[in-house]
């Protein structure tokens, strides 16, 4: 495995996320935000944030797959919420555990939750970008 997540003694242990991530590898991959959009670009998920959630981890899985490596490759995250409210938190992990049970993958990575006003298209309620390092 390339990438290792860590909860290290002397930080709080998360239950959603990791502290931190040790990557050994020699490819660097950097996704650019993935958002709720099918491979034809048509629009999954409008005004449900978890589906769109879903769909955003999804293109992330293909996006890290098209080039060799897997979710586990995964050693940062960062996910863009619209609006966002600590009552979204149910919603985004709805999401995350939809498409890990779906994918069989560990979504428990690093990762940076940021609240945006907007995002590039009106519909759009979540991005996440991601940092992949593969062997």
């Amino acid at each position: 495995m390339s990438v290792e997540s860590i909860n290290p003694a002397g930080l709080p242990v998360p239950t959603a996320y990791a502290q931190l991530s040790v990557a050994s590898g020699s490819r660097t991959v950097y996704l650019s935000g993935q958002v709720a959009r099918d491979a034809a670009g048509e629009p999954v998920g409008n005004g449900d944030l978890a589906a769109q959630v879903e769909q955003a981890y999804l293109n992330v899985a293909t996006a890290v797959g098209s080039v060799g490596g897997s979710f586990a490759d995964i050693a940062k995250l960062t996910v863009y919420v619209v609006d966002h409210t600590p009552d979204k938190m149910a919603d985004l992990m709805t999401g995350v555990g939809r498409v890990a049970e779906r994918l069989g993958i560990d979504p428990i990575k690093p990762i940076t939750l940021i609240g945006v006003s907007a995002l590039g298209e009106p519909d759009l309620l979540v991005e996440v970008e991601a940092v992949a390092v593969l062997p």
